[in-house]
């Protein structure tokens, strides 16, 4: 009896079921506008070496500031980490590109007041707590 029940459940419900958003990955930090304004500088420097102590010492307070130096840092161990791989011939050169791309274009995304999880790198930023 309950076979058939779920059977007859009308297309739209299971359509409305399947189309809701789920995990964390759609949703930006809680973050005012204020603090956003404020700290769009300082967040910038997080992709920019070791200038990433900077906003992760100074802007403790900021959740912008915060979300890009905790990606910046990450940044760092991939770039220090890298000088042992970055020098072999053409899949180090690839990697360094790849690396100095996505640092580019999430120091520009920072400069815009924008929350950009890196692929793979906002993964492993998110794991660390500070």
């Amino acid at each position: 009896m309950e076979e058939q029940n779920q059977q007859e459940q009308p297309q739209e419900e299971k359509q409305e079921q399947s189309q809701q958003p789920t995990g964390e990955a759609t949703q930006a930090p809680v973050s005012d506008e204020k603090d956003i304004e404020d700290n769009k500088l300082i967040a910038a420097l997080s992709y920019l070496g070791i200038l990433v102590l900077i906003p992760l010492l100074a802007k403790k307070e900021s959740k912008f500031a915060q979300f890009h130096a905790k990606q910046g840092l990450v940044f760092l161990g991939i770039f220090i980490l890298g000088m042992f791989v970055f020098w072999i011939p053409l899949i180090g050169w690839i990697l360094w590109l790849a690396t100095v791309v996505f640092d580019l274009i999430a120091f520009v995304q920072a400069l815009m007041g924008k929350y950009w999880k890196v692929p793979l790198v906002g993964d492993l930023a998110k794991k660390i707590n500070l």
